[in-house]
């Protein structure tokens, strides 16, 4: 008891102490966090499939070991992949937006490059390298099982600053831009509050849950639905193509019929 007593008054002892405390807690982080568990549901095969598509159309930006690239005045040329997790690159690579097209303030959507299969490989790859969000289940993208008032709220709240409330998107500062999200695929959606791609904040689980973000998918999905019922929607971003509209077209016709009821008086 004595030499147990003299140990623990030892200078080193409060050291040993956090270093298994923070070990015990990853640990458990890494057990009870459903994000970390998404290497699993690949094989080897598909992480080696993936490997060698990250290396014939990845490695140019991102690096041959995805830590990320930088030109030699140090811009950035490709950000690192390890901890970015399958979410991110079903997300980028899903919608077109990886690989790039060309450079610009930031990748916008176009026709994937890579068949579902190939995309799988690749998330199976990047998720490999390190922990990170998982693509998301089925459950989550059930919008039979989402309340779309509640959906509602949760996006005008979070996300209708920069998609606007109609979800059409709008501009951002220094040639970027919110996308427009009505029409987008279900998980794409998801995944993008998940991961946070170019310039919108991370919705994790803590702060937004599964449920939330299902609700906000079903807003989407029914604002697809219901269209414009109140007419023409010039676009869904108010004031500017409502004033555009009354200026071009509404005065020109006014200034029209001003000058034929004139040459009608002659």
């Amino acid at each position: 008891m004595k030499a147990l007593a003299a140990r623990r008054h030892h200078p080193m002892a409060l050291l040993v102490i956090l270093l298994l405390a923070l070990v015990a807690t990853g640990g458990l982080y890494v057990a009870l966090n459903p994000q970390t568990a998404q290497a699993e549901a690949y094989t080897e095969d598909d992480v080696n499939a993936g490997q060698a598509l990250f290396l014939a159309n990845c490695a140019t930006c991102h690096g041959r070991d995805a830590q990320g690239l930088t030109d030699p005045d140090g811009a950035t040329l490709g950000p690192s992949l390890i901890g970015v997790g399958a979410a991110a690159v079903d997300f980028q690579v899903g919608t077109g937006r990886m690989p790039m097209q060309q450079s610009g303030a930031q990748a916008a959507a176009k026709p994937p490059q890579m068949n579902e299969e190939q995309t799988r490989q690749l998330a199976a790859y990047v998720a490999s390298l390190g922990p990170g969000p998982a693509v998301p289940d089925e459950e989550w993208l059930d919008t039979a099982q989402g309340d779309a008032t509640r959906g509602g709220e949760i996006f005008r709240i979070n996300c209708a600053m920069c998609h606007n409330a109609a979800g059409a998107g709008g501009a951002l500062t220094r040639g970027k831009y919110a996308p427009q999200v009505v029409g987008v695929e279900g998980k794409h959606v998801y995944e993008a509050m998940d991961t946070g791609p170019q310039n919108m904040p991370v919705f994790n689980d803590t702060n937004l849950s599964p449920e939330d973000k299902r609700d906000v998918i079903t807003y989407l999905e029914t604002l697809e639905e219901t269209g414009t019922p109140g007419g023409i929607s010039l676009g869904s971003v108010g004031p500017v193509t409502e004033g555009l509209y009354a200026w071009t077209i509404v005065l020109s016709l006014l200034l029209g019929c001003a000058i034929w009821v004139a040459a009608k008086a002659k």
